[in-house]
């Protein structure tokens, strides 16, 4: 029988004369992994914040089991009580923390003196009574996937995204049997985002999390959990069982008719035509967004009025650039970059942060001069820039004042005119918050004001600086539909990549060296190339090293025995067999089953072959160099 890790009883909570959510109750079985989804403004983080114990509710409780391990991400981090990353990570109560921080303390010192190497050798051995070298050598692995090396470095000059990292390195270590993440893809890099979704994915523990990345949702979660005018609705499954049962519902209630029902259908149909990551060769070149070519509109407010913001004409030339170099001291972020942009074309910016991605733009809007080359900007260019930091307005203004600051009207592409109320309308901001003041939206919401303020400059050439975080699923949906419809250019970095997928038809690439690639394609195609070439070199890597083996004398002690080389020869064919055998149970895990003691036995199967294919990996390597 399920062990149940998490009950909510009745849970009521208002703000002012808001109520955000009324007699919610519901529970979190062993091996659930569910997210909680709905509109910005219904309740999602203040819901994770009661249950994590940062807020208190109206009315109701929170309850779990006993003895339970219980870790809770953040979706903006105060690590400000830590004065270095080492003090962070092992702030724990756990006696292997407590002294591997001893450890880590000691083993740094460059002239440590006679007293502190017997207190080193002490922390030795109480490190071997409790076996704290495994929970080093998982700290170590954790934040080496999150790239977090230099332990001793100040918490105070460390980036949004970096504290992020920190943070999640923190509840990720200490092996927690339920896990509470509000956003945790926000802030971070594209491979982060994917190592993190493989590791929850297979990982032996309960989650509940908020978060608007499709992908994510799709390949992590077992069950949805939809807040819906204060009421909690549930979808047993992935991503895509829950569209595909929210499409079924809303045809027998015929909610919405026509434009919702078809706009769950059309993002069902898009996501079934994905290709699954490492499951077919990339063909480099655009295939699935054909049919997003066709004529649409955009409906923000159940059928009363259609979007179609109008932008500035295009003349002839927009921008080019010619031979355009960049470089901060001896560090070159690009050079020689020539590029001729065209008509409605629609681009994805890709890079590690540091690759100078914020420089790019910076110098493609005029905000910073190129130290050579030319770029020549047509007269009806007209950028419409969306950043993840600038948001000038002041927490004392009213909604309908901040967009009146643009325009008391704003005329639409077929010719008619819209007032600043019935935009906002249209922007979900009904006519009871128009007059409401900024500093109460939800962060969400403040971010959807901040895009219609851009939206309104009737823009030709958009760049979206990460526009997804903090934005919810229904207001997503309706800015891929106007996206996809704009007729003028649109440049945009993002780490949601469903997002990305589904709008751009080509991707710039900035990485470690000074060339800007062109890729064909869109970011799982190009991600699948990625990884084709990975095997590749893998492949020719134990080619090289067969012949190498057949070709170089072997000294004399060092060659295998029978009994080596017998394993050495198994290795490959055990390692596809586990690989096999790992596929089919995630699987099974994302199938939709609403067994929750078979999803935790998957997932156990799962980390478990996990480590003996890491094992194996490593002996094969090992053999492989005296075979």
């Amino acid at each position: 029988m399920p062990v149940n890790y998490l009950s909510v009883e009745k849970l009521s909570k208002s703000f002012n004369e808001k109520v955000l959510f009324e007699n919610l109750t519901f529970g979190l079985e062993q091996g659930q992994k569910a997210a909680l989804i709905g509109v910005n403004g219904c309740g999602k983080s203040t819901l994770l914040n009661i249950i994590s114990g940062k807020d208190t509710p109206d009315t109701g409780g929170v309850s779990f089991q006993k003895d339970l391990i219980v870790k809770y991400l953040d979706q903006s981090p105060d690590l400000s009580a830590y004065k270095t990353i080492l003090d962070s990570i092992f702030d724990s109560s756990h006696p292997e923390a407590v002294v591997l921080k001893k450890y880590s303390q000691l083993a740094e010192l460059e002239n440590p003196s006679e007293k502190q190497q017997e207190e080193l050798q002490d922390v030795f051995t109480e490190m071997d009574s409790l076996n704290a070298w495994n929970y080093e050598h998982r700290a170590k692995e954790i934040l080496g996937k999150l790239g977090i090396k230099d332990l001793n470095r100040d918490i105070n000059n460390l980036s949004g995204g970096q504290k992020k990292r920190i943070a999640l390195a923190r509840v990720l270590i200490d092996k927690p049997d339920l896990l509470i993440l509000d956003e945790p893809t926000n802030h971070l890099d594209l491979e982060i985002i994917e190592w993190l979704e493989d590791y929850l994915s297979t990982a032996n523990l309960s989650i509940l999390m908020v978060t608007h990345d499709r992908y994510f949702l799709d390949r992590v979660t077992n069950e949805i959990i939809e807040i819906a005018d204060g009421q909690l609705h549930k979808f047993k499954g992935n991503y895509g069982n829950y569209l595909e049962q929210k499409a079924e519902r809303e045809e027998m209630q015929q909610v919405s008719k026509d434009k919702a029902r078809n706009l769950m259908k059309k993002e069902l149909d898009w996501m079934r035509r994905q290709p699954k990551a490492r499951g077919t060769k990339a063909k480099y070149r655009i295939e699935a967004f054909h049919d997003t070519k066709e004529k649409a509109t955009v409906n923000l407010a159940k059928g009363e009025l259609e979007i179609k913001v109008s932008g500035s004409r295009q003349g002839k030339k927009i921008i080019e650039l010619e031979k355009i170099s960049k470089s901060y001291g001896d560090v070159k972020i690009f050079e020689d970059f020539s590029y001729v942009f065209k008509r409605g074309e629609k681009l994805g910016l890709v890079g590690k942060n540091g690759t100078g991605k914020s420089t790019f733009l910076n110098v493609l809007t005029g905000k910073m001069a190129a130290d050579s080359g030319n770029l020549d900007k047509g007269i009806n260019t007209k950028f419409g820039y969306y950043t993840q930091d600038e948001f000038p307005v002041k927490e004392n203004q009213k909604v309908i004042d901040v967009v009146k600051e643009v325009a008391e009207v704003i005329t639409l592409d077929d010719g008619s005119v819209v007032t600043a109320s019935q935009l906002l309308n249209l922007f979900l901001f009904p006519p009871a918050s128009q007059y409401s003041f900024v500093s109460k939206l939800s962060g969400g919401e403040k971010r959807r004001l901040q895009l219609l303020r851009v939206l309104m400059s009737n823009p030709n050439f958009l760049i979206l600086d990460e526009p997804t975080n903090d934005l919810d699923i229904v207001t997503l949906n309706i800015l891929e539909e106007y996206l996809q419809n704009f007729s003028g250019c649109l440049i945009l970095v993002s780490h949601d990549r469903y997002f990305m997928d589904k709008l751009v038809d080509h991707l710039f690439i900035l990485d470690e060296t000074p060339e800007i690639k062109d890729f064909p394609g869109n970011y799982t195609d190009y991600r699948l190339q990625v990884e084709d070439e990975k095997a590749d070199n893998t492949k020719s890597g134990k080619e090289s090293k067969s012949d190498k083996k057949q070709e170089t004398k072997k000294e004399p002690g060092k060659k295998l025995n029978f009994n080596e080389q017998k394993e050495f020869n198994n290795l490959e064919a055990e390692l596809k067999k586990l690989e096999a055998q790992k596929t089919e149970l995630i699987q099974k895990l994302n199938s939709g089953s609403t067994d929750h003691s078979e999803l935790a036995k998957w997932s156990s199967e799962i980390e478990k072959i996990t480590e003996t294919v890491d094992e194996k990996e490593l002996k094969w390597l090992e053999l492989s160099e005296r075979a």
